[in-house]
C-alpha cells in the first residue's frame, strides 16, 4: 500500500528542512575577492577592487561591534559590495575581528580615533583618493558620525544606515536605562562581553519571529519545494556569528548611549575633546526602517536636526534593520538609490 502523497512530501520535506538546519555553519559567506590592505590589533582594512571603476572616491564600509561585516558580502548575486563594485566603485571594509578577554581595555575612542582613524588613513593611502565616502551601519553607524565629528575632514561623504543617535524611547532604553541595570556588573563577570549573550537579548527584542515564525517560515518553503537553502543558510550563519563585546566599549555605549542619552546631548568626550554632531558638514544620507526594532526611524533620524551639512538626504524605506539591505527588494530598490547618491557626490 502506497502512502498518501501528503505523508510522502511531508517526509521528504523533514529530511530537507533537518538537513538545512544541520549544515548551516558551512554555508560561504564573503565570497567577493579581497586584499588585506592594513591590520592592527584585532582589525583588518579590506580592499575590495573594482574592474571598472569609473568613481573617484572611495567606499569604506564599517559595521557594528556585535556582528560580522560579512552583511555586505553575504553571497553572490545578494552582496552590497558586489553591487558597489559594479557600479565602478572602489570599496574598502573594517572588520574589527575577534576581540579577547584581554581587549577589555579597548573603549570607543580606541575604535574612534585608533583603529577607524588609522582605517581612514590606509583607505585614503591604499586608493590614492584625498577623500572617502564613510558608510556606517547600525553602531557602526554611530562610531562613523563620531568619527567625523571629530576628525571628519578626509570625508566627503557620510552614510548612516539605521543608525542610534537618540535613544529616547527605543527598547534598549527601557530594558538598559534602569538603575537595575549594572554594565559593570556585566563586565565584571565577563571582560569581553559573549556575543551569545548580546544575541540573546537582542532576539528577546522580537522572540516570536526569531525563535519561531524564521523557522515556520522556512518550513512552509521547504514543504512548497521552494529552495530557500542558500539564502536561508546565508542569513542564519550571519546572524548565529557574534563576537565579543571589549568590556570598556560595552560599559560605555550601554551608559552613553542608553543611560545618559549623552550623544545628542553633547556629553560625550573622547581623549578630552566633546563630541559635538554640529560639526558634521559632510554630505549626508540618513536611511532608516519602517519596521526597525534595533535603531526606531525616531532615534536615527535625530541626527537630521543637529549637523551643519547643507546637502542632507533621508531614505525611509519599509523592512528591518537588517533586512532592508538584504534579498531581492534591495537590489532593485535601496541598493540603487545608495549608488546613485554616491554617483552625484563622486567625482574629483
Amino acid at each position: 500500500m502506497r502512502a498518501p502523497p501528503q505523508l510522502a512530501r511531508f517526509g521528504a520535506a523533514a529530511i530537507e528542512f533537518a538537513n538545512i538546519i544541520l549544515t548551516t555553519g558551512d554555508a560561504p559567506l564573503g565570497v567577493t575577492p579581497r586584499e588585506v590592505v592594513w591590520t592592527h590589533r584585532n582589525t583588518t582594512l579590506y580592499r575590495y577592487r573594482s574592474t571598472a571603476r569609473i568613481h573617484a572616491v572611495p567606499v569604506l564600509l564599517v559595521f557594528a561591534l556585535i556582528n560580522r561585516p560579512a552583511i555586505f558580502d553575504l553571497q553572490p548575486g545578494n552582496s552590497f559590495v558586489e553591487f558597489l563594485l559594479g557600479e565602478g566603485f572602489d570599496v574598502f571594509l573594517v572588520d574589527w575581528g575577534e576581540p579577547e578577554e584581554c581587549d577589555d581595555d579597548m573603549g570607543l575612542e580606541a575604535f574612534v580615533l585608533d583603529e577607524l582613524h588609522w582605517a581612514v588613513r590606509e583607505t585614503l593611502r591604499a586608493s590614492g583618493s584625498e577623500e572617502l565616502t564613510m558608510l556606517g551601519w547600525c553602531i557602526g553607524g554611530t562610531l562613523v558620525a563620531i568619527y567625523a565629528a571629530l576628525e571628519g575632514g578626509p570625508v566627503r561623504n557620510l552614510i548612516l544606515l539605521t543608525t542610534p543617535i537618540d535613544a529616547t524611547g527605543s527598547r534598549y532604553a527601557r530594558w538598559v536605562a534602569r538603575d537595575s541595570f549594572d554594565p559593570l556588573g556585566v563586565t565584571d563577570a565577563h571582560p569581553a562581553v559573549p556575543g551569545e549573550l548580546i544575541d540573546f537579548a537582542n532576539k528577546l527584542l522580537k522572540p516570536v519571529t526569531n525563535y519561531w515564525s524564521t523557522y515556520r517560515k522556512l518550513w512552509e518553503d521547504v514543504y512548497a519545494g521552494r529552495d530557500r537553502r542558500a539564502s536561508y543558510q546565508a542569513m542564519a550563519r550571519w546572524v548565529a556569528d557574534n563576537p565579543r563585546f571589549p568590556g570598556r566599549a560595552f560599559r560605555e555605549w550601554t551608559t552613553w548611549m542608553y543611560k545618559d542619552n549623552a550623544l545628542v546631548r553633547g556629553r560625550i568626550r573622547l581623549r578630552g575633546r566633546r563630541v559635538d554632531l554640529a560639526r558634521i558638514e559632510q554630505n549626508l544620507l540618513v536611511i532608516t526602517a519602517g519596521a526597525d526594532h534595533i535603531a526606531p526611524r525616531e532615534g536615527t533620524i535625530a541626527i537630521l536636526g543637529l549637523v551643519r551639512s547643507a546637502d542632507v538626504t533621508h531614505f525611509d524605506r519599509p523592512g528591518g534593520h537588517i533586512g532592508l539591505m538584504i534579498g531581492s527588494a534591495a537590489r532593485s530598490g535601496i541598493w540603487p538609490d545608495i549608488a546613485a547618491w554616491l554617483e552625484q557626490r563622486s567625482s574629483r
